[in-house]
């Protein structure tokens, strides 16, 4: 677009999931980043004493501290994209034969081909350290290694009627996904049914779960929603434009990092998280333009970004119980799991660890999540029929 032109939002009748443009290399690149964004936050609150507790933090802490702070943002970012690209990719097959049958098939197999795994790792971790009795199983919902926990996990349940199971804390935002997936094909089935009756019975559906679940939870389902609309959203515009949008996003997103909520997602924390799903989509949505052929960077940045999107939902889901394993090992080989803020030795430890993490999330998804498009095929030849249409949702595996 011409730089001088007048900017315009244009409605698309299809949301632009395509693998050659510049939003889908941003999308990759961000679902990597955030991945990693959590990872780090997380090891570092893991291994190293919190920085309050420091009288006089070394400068390398405090900037580790301050780049590792940014997981709440991450977050909203993994929800934002969720919506662009499963709620996108729904719209556009709404019509076609078998697509509801085909779209829950979709989000189980990419919810549990990783979940699974991680449940029998966790499992696996607790009997050697002896956190479980396998002599005494627990149908317990308060312990967190129960059989009633394991169950709620991979329905959703966590943070609702049971505990994350084996403390592995980042599962609570699944609890959020897992119910996203739900309600939004009521929504659309409440607006689209082929009947009254139809629109009726998934419309008081819709209505009975957001009753049931957290208000909290159902409030940042219109987080969701956004990144499902803006997926129908073109916003046309010059460069210059397209940069002031990118720098008001990075400006709100150090003020909140600084002066914002930056724990859990609550009714306060709301406002400041949808001013920047707005700042960010409006973003995204002017990004929907090819990528420059010839572009010497793209192709090797692409590469890269596309590697660690793969692996970005693996990452997320397994990195806890990984961090614990090392921990326990820690203990009990050296008698302590703390890295020193005060030396540079406790950085160098810190990233050893992290390449360790992203190393063993990516042999994890290798053995599990890289599977999931062969399990989705043939469970939909086998639940669906031979004839069932398979696609691949771009650009990213979701």
């Amino acid at each position: 677009m011409n730089a001088h032109a007048m900017p315009s939002i244009r409605f698309l009748k299809q949301s632009q999931l395509g693998e050659d443009s510049c939003h889908s290399l941003l999308i990759s690149l961000l679902r990597g980043l955030a991945a990693i964004e959590v990872a780090a936050a997380h090891l570092r609150n893991e291994f190293f004493p919190g920085l309050r507790t420091l009288e006089h933090p070394a400068l390398w802490y405090q900037a580790l501290a301050f780049l590792t702070g940014f997981a709440h943002q991450a977050v909203v970012v993994f929800f934002l994209i969720s919506g662009w690209l499963v709620g996108g990719s729904l719209l556009n097959k709404l019509g076609q034969p078998q697509a509801m049958q085909m779209y829950a098939i979709d989000r189980v197999t990419r919810l549990w081909t990783v979940l699974i795994p991680t449940f029998m790792l966790i499992l696996t971790a607790g009997m050697v350290s002896g956190a479980i009795d396998p002599r005494a199983p627990d149908f317990s919902p308060a312990n967190a290694y129960s059989a009633s926990a394991l169950a709620g996990n991979l329905f959703g349940l966590q943070t609702i009627l049971v505990p994350q199971f084996g403390g592995n804390y980042p599962l609570w935002s699944l609890a959020n996904e897992t119910w996203y997936y739900v309600m939004f094909p009521l929504l659309v089935l409440g607006v689209t049914g082929s009947s009254g009756a139809r629109r009726a019975l998934a419309a008081l559906t819709l209505l009975a779960v957001g009753l049931l679940l957290p208000g909290a939870l159902v409030l940042y389902f219109s987080l969701w929603l956004l990144g499902a609309g803006f997926s129908r959203v073109r916003v046309d515009c010059g460069a210059p434009l397209r940069a002031m949008l990118l720098a008001l996003l990075a400006i709100a997103s150090l003020v909140f990092r600084l002066k914002g909520s930056n724990d859990d997602m609550v009714f306060g924390s709301f406002p400041q998280d949808l001013l920047l799903s707005v700042l960010f989509l409006m973003f995204l949505s002017s990004t929907l333009h090819p990528v420059a052929p010839g572009h010497t960077l793209l192709a090797p940045l692409r590469r890269v970004a596309v590697f660690f999107s793969n692996f970005s939902f693996t990452l997320y889901v397994v990195h806890i119980p990984f961090l614990g394993i090392m921990g326990y090992l820690s203990m009990t080989l050296f008698g302590q799991r703390r890295l020193g803020a005060d030396s540079l030795a406790g950085l160098a430890a810190y990233v050893g660890l992290l390449a360790l993490v992203l190393l063993f999330a990516y042999g994890f998804y290798r053995l599990f999540e890289a599977r999931t498009h062969a399990l989705r095929r043939w469970l939909k030849n086998l639940l669906l029929g031979s004839g069932a249409p398979l696609q691949r949702t771009a650009p990213a595996k979701r």
